[in-house]
């Protein structure tokens, strides 16, 4: 059963929340473009308009794309088609806001990578020490500083 625009963009919405604060968003970001892009394509998502960014680069104003997908809200990086084809809305509206969605990041990412066809890779922070390491907290009569000679 494949997944409706607005789970898609639930999905989406979280994985676009913890990309904001990763501290490598690039996987996050990109599973983001590619899931909207296939949404567009497909007719389930639209191009609104351009606005102008929040946070510009380099103190250099620069426009986003802003997409519809369900009940969301989204900003992509333009094309230069976009410039030509698509209306610039000026600044962005901040009384504007996506609804609240509970839903865990590996979920989202299941979700959108499913609907995207491709695997979904381990997290790098997920891997797990397979040695073991003794505490030395709990021996009392070892010491660094008074080794017997």
């Amino acid at each position: 059963m494949e997944a409706t625009s607005n789970e898609l963009a639930k999905a989406i919405f979280i994985i676009n929340r913890h990309a904001k604060t990763a501290p490598e968003p690039k996987e996050l970001y990109q599973l983001k473009k590619q899931a909207i892009d296939k949404l567009i394509a497909e007719k389930r998502a639209k191009k609104i308009g351009l606005q102008f960014s929040e946070k510009p680069k380099l103190s250099r104003q620069h426009s986003t794309v802003l997409v519809k997908v369900g009940d969301f809200y989204f900003h992509i990086p333009p094309s230069k088609e976009d410039f030509n084809q698509i209306e610039h809305l000026g600044a962005l509206d901040q009384n504007v806001r996506n609804p609240h969605v509970k839903m865990s990041l590996t979920q989202a990412k299941r979700m959108i990578c499913k609907y995207l066809d491709i695997s979904q890779q381990k997290d790098k922070n997920q891997r797990y020490s397979k040695t073991y390491t003794q505490s030395l907290l709990g021996r009392w009569n070892y010491s660094y500083y008074h080794k017997k000679k």
